[in-house]
């Protein structure tokens, strides 16, 4: 199991990799070490455990998995049986790699007049937002930052109220970043319960 996310890769290679849900399946073995109609099912317990993760239930993205080698025995070996073998596999080279919790982070434009710009900023760092820039023209002030998702739920609401209805802001998806050291415990106690 490796990092991989796509860019930039020749649509061809993924269509060989098996790109689907941001996972990739490689296919290596050469020679009958498993027979063919066991590969897929390989790469069904590498995907269905990629989907239902392995860290507090949140899937697995942007990893490449390459099957190199196995070997199967006429009587003991089932789909079943090389199904566990995918998702034991790729569980154990997660907790090798050491997983890590991401969360979307949105770049957040606001629109505020001068007034109020103390009191925007003040709330955008207080939702762990990073200000990236900001831009005066005339009396009013454009603000960018950078904010994890999971802290603008009711964001609008509270910024007409703290701008007496003069601001406006907008969001877009920009990527995902790592969760922080406290903030990742928490979910993972929240969902161990």
């Amino acid at each position: 199991m490796e990092p991989f996310d796509g860019e930039g890769a020749d649509p061809d290679v993924l269509k060989k990799l098996k790109w689907e849900d941001k996972v990739a399946f490689d296919n290596k073995v050469v020679g009958g070490a498993i027979p063919k109609e066991f590969i897929s099912s390989v790469e069904y317990g590498v995907r269905m455990t990629a989907k239902t993760g392995i860290l507090a239930g949140y899937p697995l993205i942007n990893i490449k998995v390459t099957l190199t080698d196995g070997s199967y025995h006429d009587v003991d070996s089932s789909q079943v049986a090389f199904e566990l073998a995918g998702r034991l596999a790729i569980i154990e080279a997660a907790k090798t790699a050491g997983l890590q919790l991401l969360e979307p982070i949105m770049k957040v434009f606001v629109t505020t007049p001068k007034d109020f710009v103390g009191n925007v900023t003040g709330d955008l760092n207080r939702r762990r937002g990073l200000i990236v820039n900001s831009d005066e023209r005339g009396v009013t002030v454009t603000i960018e930052a950078e904010v994890p998702l999971s802290e603008m739920f009711g964001y609008t609401t509270e910024l007409r109220s703290m701008s007496q209805g003069r601001a406006a802001s907008a969001m877009e998806p920009l990527r995902y970043s790592p969760v922080p050291a406290g903030v990742a415990k928490a979910v993972l106690e929240a969902n161990a319960k």
